[in-house]
């Protein structure tokens, strides 16, 4: 956590996160996206692999979602996040 913050602090031009939220306590992992979510977005590329799809797609503009390293699905965050719900209410 203390490197993501410091990398953070620098307002980098782009980056690079992978898996930020493993193996943190809740409150941090909130803590990181907001962190990720405060960058400019207009100055920052980011790239950012994570399992927490809905923690992803709140600060995502983009997504790529990956099946055994296969892209199965891609598109706006909000165009995912629905397909994530019509899958999620369809398989009850």
């Amino acid at each position: 956590m203390l490197v993501i913050g410091r990398a953070l602090m620098s307002a980098p031009g782009s980056s690079l996160l992978d898996e930020p939220s493993l193996g943190l306590a809740p409150c941090f992992v909130e803590e990181i996206f907001q962190m990720s979510a405060a960058q400019p977005r207009a100055a920052a590329h980011r790239a950012l692999v994570e399992q927490n799809a809905a923690q992803a797609l709140a600060i995502a503009d983009h997504g790529y979602v990956m099946e055994t390293g296969r892209i199965v699905l891609e598109g706006s965050a909000d165009q995912l996040r629905d397909t994530r719900t019509s899958r999620s209410s369809t398989s009850g």
